[in-house]
């Protein structure tokens, strides 16, 4: 097949015609025929309200099959998708909407009625994403085109509707597909431009390692208006032919786990926060009891406990998947080292926003442990120091996958590109001698101690999420001393009745356990007990800009 993206979609569609495309768990179910319905309905209704090649196209709502679908009608009908981050509040969304110059938006029920249709004056018309209505409109030829859509599409397709009617104009390699605006840990918000080539680099590379087939099945439970979401758990599924599950209900660990019983997917695609509280409560509580510590000390039992482990742990998961792909954060390392343990089908991969997303991957059976795979195909990295296998530096990419600026933003873009292409990912890290790419934290995270020393927050962190009673923490510097920031896990602090004296207690030896561990440039000066959970992004990294 050659190079172009949309030609996949549309070839999918037609090969795989009868087949169940998209699942709202617990809903509906609509084939790939149904899809492609829905799309040349979309298409009559944006032609017959004027919208044209390159204009902006906004949708905003939990994961749903019409989410998919409005995604899909959007690019190939030759328009500019803008996914918005459902979770985002509502001035955000009406500053994306305005910014990007978005035409059309599509929006669901729950973010709608936090939204104030005069704040986004640029609109031709808002349409519900739950059955595509109209919300409202400005223009006389869109509530028009919206009343009679169903006899429009009689008109166009009399007989009936059938594969050989499906057929997409092609991209260019350097069109714009999407604009992407970026949930920034550290930042405001700015809107990434991918390319065509961005979106076909990720979906070629995905397609020639995964190997899923036709009629297998994912749960997207990843946000579809974030990259990794977008690119692994739905183009590249729908491209194979899959059927996809979504999780229209916010993912928590409960539902999750049902999905996974229910569905048994073929491959998994999740972020560290989903395996860590799943392993958290389900696994680490059977293995740290005295007699099964003292069994996995015997080598013969311990092979088969671990077996055993290894199976109970993959049915938590559905049982059936080929591989489980991590992005996105951080892997605690207590965590990967238990996975690594019991030979579990893991691996993790690295990727961002600007590259659509992903920059480097390594399947589970070659996976060097602590590292995020090599460089995929058509994508070299390279780290800016001296010594790149013993240097920490800035994590520099190229290659195909990389944007092609920031929206109106010039002066960012030249800051994120350089004079010489290469994108600074404003990531830490070294690439050892096998090319494995290691990550040691975030430029800006970074502190520099008094005498000169680079203390990699992160690190930190990882040691102290490992200890009695700690759910999550941040460590900032403050008049020269690092502090910790702690949130404790009440769900045990409650469940055992610890007395607030007890806690303190508790948290002092663990602030002397991890002052053990670290040199002294890099001690915790002090801590500071939070009652609430960090605020996070949607895909689950802490905003640490609020609580330097």
């Amino acid at each position: 097949m050659e190079e172009n993206f949309l030609k996949y979609i549309e070839e999918s569609i037609k090969t795989n015609w009868d087949r169940p495309a998209l699942t709202d768990f617990k809903g509906t179910t609509s084939s790939y025929k149904d899809v492609a319905r829905k799309i040349e309905k979309l298409h009559l209704l944006f032609e017959q309200c004027g919208i044209r090649r390159g204009d902006k196209i906004a949708l905003c709502s939990r994961n749903t099959s019409n989410w998919g679908i409005a995604f899909l009608a959007t690019l190939s009908y030759g328009a500019v998708a803008v996914p918005i981050l459902n979770e985002f509040k509502p001035d955000n969304v009406h500053h994306i909407v305005n910014h990007s110059e978005a035409r059309i938006f599509f929006a669901g029920d729950i973010v709608w009625e936090n939204l104030d249709e005069t704040a986004m004056p640029g609109l031709d018309g808002v349409i519900r994403m739950e059955d595509y209505s109209l919300r409202f409109s400005r223009e006389k030829k869109l509530t028009e085109a919206r009343a009679k859509l169903n006899e429009l599409f009689g008109k166009k397709f009399p007989e009936r509707f059938r594969p050989e009617d499906v057929h997409y104009q092609y991209d260019n390699l350097e069109d714009l597909a999407l604009i992407n605006y970026t949930s920034g840990t550290t930042s405001s918000s700015k809107g990434v431009m991918l390319p065509y080539r961005s979106l076909w680099t990720n979906l070629k590379f995905a397609l020639s390692v995964f190997g899923l087939t036709p009629g297998e099945q994912i749960v997207s439970m990843l946000p579809m208006a974030h990259m990794y979401g977008l690119a692994f758990e739905f183009i590249y599924e729908f491209a194979s032919g899959m059927h996809i599950h979504f999780l229209s209900r916010t993912p928590s660990p409960k539902i999750i786990a049902d999905a996974f019983a229910e569905v048994k997917p073929d491959l998994i695609i999740t972020v560290p926060l989903v395996i860590e509280k799943i392993i958290r409560k389900k696994v680490f509580p059977t293995i740290e009891k005295p007699h099964m510590k003292l069994l996995m000390n015997i080598p013969v039992i311990n092979d088969k406990i671990k077996d055993n482990i290894r199976q109970k742990v993959m049915d938590a998961f559905g049982g059936k998947f080929k591989e489980l792909i991590i992005g996105g954060a951080a892997l605690n390392k207590e965590v990967e080292n238990f996975l690594h343990s019991i030979r579990f089908p893991y691996t993790v991969g690295y990727g961002m926003t600007e590259c659509g997303p992903l920059l480097s991957y390594d399947g589970w059976e070659t996976f060097k442990q602590g590292s995020c795979g090599k460089a995929v195909p058509r994508v070299k990295l390279r780290i800016d120091s001296p010594d790149q296998q013993n240097h920490v530096g800035e994590i520099l990419a190229k290659g195909d996958c990389v944007m092609s600026g920031y929206f109106k933003n010039s002066e960012a873009t030249q800051t994120a590109l350089g004079k010489d292409g290469w994108l600074h990912t404003g990531d830490m890290g070294i690439i050892d001698e096998d090319g494995y790419l290691f990550i040691k934290g975030r430029c800006k995270n970074m502190i520099l101690s008094s005498n000169g020393q680079n203390i990699y927050p992160e690190e930190i962190e990882d040691k102290l999420n490992n200890m009695l009673y700690i759910s999550e923490t941040i460590v900032i510097e403050k008049e020269g001393k690092l502090i910790a920031l702690i949130y404790p896990d009440f769900d045990t602090v409650n469940a055992e009745k610890l007395t607030d004296e007890q806690l303190t207690e508790i948290m002092d030896e663990n602030l002397k356990e991890l002052n053990k561990q670290l040199p002294a440039y890099s001690q915790i000066s002090s801590y500071k007990l939070y009652n609430e959970e960090f605020e996070k992004t949607p895909k689950r990294s802490i905003k640490r800009f609020l609580y330097q």
